[in-house]
């Protein structure tokens, strides 16, 4: 029985690598036939250059291939959950289009798929175009999140993976966050789940769009979304410094009994004031960070919103209403 293939891949700004993307990509999907039928669907996150021009005239030659506009830049979690809403197959995956997620390897994952899992996600062994400080701040991230979520994402996992309909069901009707983490949710929702490991290439052209900043928020959303620790450090700061404070107090009337002096104050005045600011500020900003997420969320504003559709089905565009 011939099984729908869909490929969500997001863009933004790939006017130098997208053509070379979609050739590649194409030559691994007609290995896949006929026991496949697939399409490719480019998400594009308000792209700036010619990007939206060149798959204009890509999805004019090939009808298999269809295109979403997102009316502003939503970022590149919310264009995979707009691929999701909006794709229609049994089977898809997820690859970004910059050619560091190989085409070679959706033959490995549909074998897995074949196999019986739902999720099969990918492990990114190296990677030579990233600094040292990148595979630095990586590390820690990945250290961070096993220790903090409980283990619910594996280090060096990538946003390159196989999902069923049936993961895809879970995501377009129950988990509908604002300040998603992929990664960690496909992860956390369980499933018969398998990871392959990959050799990421070197960057094919252009140059990478997850700046230092979008990758701390990443970070920042990751660990929100799946730990409550941070909140728990500002409940244990606050117990050990009042504890500090009141064996201080103790400490200053001792003195004060039986040596009838009195600690120099302004020194000692300033330093207790500044620790305290600071421990009560560091406090104040983790339940913000928590706070403001909560805030996000109860608004209920779209969580993306599509500007134009190229070579879609009618009965797909009209389905998906979120």
């Amino acid at each position: 029985m011939e099984r729908r293939l869909t490929i969500i891949s997001p863009v933004f700004n790939e006017e130098a690598v997208i053509g070379a993307f979609y050739r590649e990509l194409k030559e691994c999907l007609i290995e896949l036939e006929p026991a496949y039928k697939t399409r490719i669907l480019f998400v594009l996150d308000r792209c700036t250059d010619g990007t939206l021009d060149i798959l204009k005239g890509i999805a004019q030659r090939d009808p298999s291939v269809s295109c979403m506009v997102m009316s502003s830049r939503f970022g590149h979690q919310m264009c995979l959950l707009a691929g999701i809403d909006y794709a229609d197959g049994d089977v898809y995956v997820m690859m970004d289009s910059d050619l560091q997620h190989p085409p070679r390897v959706i033959k490995e994952m549909l074998k897995a798929y074949e196999e019986g899992c739902d999720v099969v996600y990918s492990i990114r062994k190296s990677s030579n175009d990233q600094g040292v400080l990148r595979k630095a701040c990586g590390k820690l991230f990945y250290w961070l999140m096993d220790r903090l979520s409980g283990g619910v994402i594996q280090e060096n996992t990538a946003d390159f993976r196989l999902i069923t309909e049936k993961v895809a069901r879970v995501f377009r009707h129950q988990i509908r966050e604002r300040n998603m983490f992929m990664r960690g949710l496909v992860s956390w929702v369980g499933f018969r789940q398998r990871g392959l490991e990959y050799v990421a290439a070197p960057r094919y052209a252009g140059s990478t769009k997850y700046s230092f900043g979008r990758m701390m928020k990443l970070a920042v959303d990751a660990l929100i979304s799946f730990s409550s620790f941070p909140l728990k450090i500002s409940l244990f700061a606050g117990t050990i410094l009042s504890l500090a404070g009141f064996l201080y107090a103790l400490l200053t009337a001792f003195q004060y009994l039986f040596h009838m002096q009195l600690p120099s104050g302004w020194a000692t005045l300033v330093i207790l004031i500044t620790i305290f600011s600071g421990v009560q500020l560091l406090c104040l900003g983790m339940v913000g960070t928590y706070v403001g997420a909560i805030y996000f969320e109860v608004k209920g504003r779209p969580h993306y919103i599509v500007d134009e559709t190229i070579n879609f089905p009618v009965s797909n565009v009209e389905a998906s209403r979120f």
